[in-house]
């Protein structure tokens, strides 16, 4: 994996452009303002510092909170799956609403609320009453639904109203990604000392550290709203806000589309997630799993994805497509091969034996995470082309509702079914979403955008 990572690091220095090349975007945005290029790349690096500083700090504590999870509950003795159970239907219940309340209150003011959320939630904890882990994980579920709206709203329109290139963004994306596989590898190393030092409770006193650090980061950032079409978040009433965005995901097929895609492809990678320990620790290998080290290895390899992320797009873009036909391309290359990955154990469970498997599993599952660091940004620069500005942190919220039903389907897959016949259903899904975004690919993807106005 090392090797491979090093393999990749040096086609992302050849085959990636330079950002010293002036775009034709870029060079129009220059002749309208009085920035240099020089200033305006300036510029960009201090807000993409500003995004990602707080990015990695809340995905570090949230992934030290997820590598410990599980053991925390069962020493408490409690009944685990009714907790995760709660953690996923609040999220379904919650996700409707809360997007619309992010546009309309603002995205920096939600991150905020995020992190006391955090806060708070990490605190219960330490509680060893059931009732109030529930409440815990109640308080998750919305939590969730921030994490995975208002921080990408935010940056989208601050990246929209600073007046950078609309290509620009697909860099922060994907050093996005290729962070979030960093941090999921130092997250378990630090997890990993705290438990030793504070018990199973340490790696959340950890994260509570961590989260009052990007709370402290985010108070600098600048406000944004989500603007509706008849002049601005004051004009428009929070019901407004709710119902504009429902019918938005209603009459625009692309933006259903673009829900539709996130829910199944995003909804077979949880469920994998759920089966990948049990599936090995099953087939029983000579020495056992060193579960540490396979985990490390599926985070290296969310982060090359990442990686390709950007000289894959390039290369569709000169070689096979137009540039902005790329990132739809590219999205059903990424589906495709994680529904590939995904037949192997399909295949491999039903029709041969496990000693024979066990090396054509662990690499699907390699190629999964792959896919997963690949698609990550891909989905991101999507949702940023689909769906407005003014309803991002409605919709992002409304997509996670289909998202949480497929979870809640496979993770109850999962227990009564076989592996392989859940394996099967994933690739299933990673399918229906190549099919999707390939209607999106063949279309017109002349897509206009409104820029957010200056406060």
């Amino acid at each position: 994996m090392t090797a491979a990572l090093s393999f990749t690091l040096l086609t992302n220095h050849f085959y990636t452009p330079p950002d010293a090349t002036q775009t034709e975007e870029e060079k129009k945005l220059l002749q309208n303002g009085n920035k240099t290029h020089q200033s305006l790349h300036a510029e960009f690096d201090k807000f993409r510092r500003s995004y990602l500083s707080v990015y990695l700090v809340i995905m570090l504590a949230d992934w030290m909170q997820g590598t410990h999870m599980y053991t925390l509950y069962l020493s408490y003795n409690v009944n685990i799956s009714a907790l995760f159970l709660t953690g996923f239907l609040s999220g379904a219940i919650f996700a409707p609403f809360l997007g619309s309340l992010v546009d309309k209150f603002g995205r920096k003011r939600s991150c905020i609320v995020y992190c006391v959320l955090e806060i708070i939630i990490n605190w219960l904890e330490h509680y060893h009453t059931f009732e109030i882990l529930l409440i815990g994980r109640v308080l998750g579920g919305i939590s969730t639904n921030l994490l995975f709206s208002a921080f990408e709203s935010w940056m989208a329109t601050e990246h929209r109203k600073r007046g950078f290139p609309e290509e620009w963004m697909a860099r922060t994306y994907s050093e996005c990604s290729i962070g979030n596989g960093a941090t999921a590898i130092l997250a378990g190393v630090f997890a990993q000392i705290l438990e030793d030092c504070f018990g199973h409770i340490g790696p959340f006193q950890g994260a509570i550290a961590l989260t009052a650090l990007a709370l402290v980061l985010i108070l600098g950032w600048e406000e944004n709203y989500g603007e509706s079409q008849k002049g601005g978040h004051e004009s428009s009433s929070l019901y407004s806000q709710f119902t504009d965005g429902w019918k938005l995901v209603v009459t625009d097929s692309k933006v259903l589309r673009i829900g539709l895609i996130q829910a199944c492809s995003e909804g077979a990678m949880y469920t994998f997630v759920f089966m990948w320990v049990p599936t090995l620790l099953s087939m029983q290998p000579p020495g056992g799993v060193p579960t540490g080290c396979v985990f490390s290895a599926l985070m290296m390899a969310i982060t090359i994805g990442g990686i390709v992320f950007q000289p894959l797009e390039h290369f569709f873009a000169t070689k096979i497509t137009t540039k902005d036909k790329a990132p739809e391309l590219s999205a059903v290359f990424a589906y495709v091969m994680a529904a590939l990955s995904m037949s192997v154990p399909a295949i491999c469970l039903c029709c041969s034996a496990p000693s024979v498997c066990f090396e054509r599993v662990l690499a699907s599952f390699i190629v999964i995470e792959f896919c997963v660091g690949l698609s990550s940004p891909i989905a991101g620069m999507l949702r940023s082309k689909y769906v407005p500005d003014a309803y991002q942190g409605a919709i992002m919220n409304i997509f996670r509702l289909p998202l949480n039903a497929v979870v809640v389907a496979g993770t109850h897959a999962t227990d009564v079914m076989d592996h392989y016949k859940v394996y099967g259903i994933v690739s299933i899904l990673f399918l229906i979403a190549a099919a999707l975004q390939a209607t999106l690919a063949i279309g017109d993807q002349v897509v206009e955008k409104k820029q957010v106005k200056k406060d």
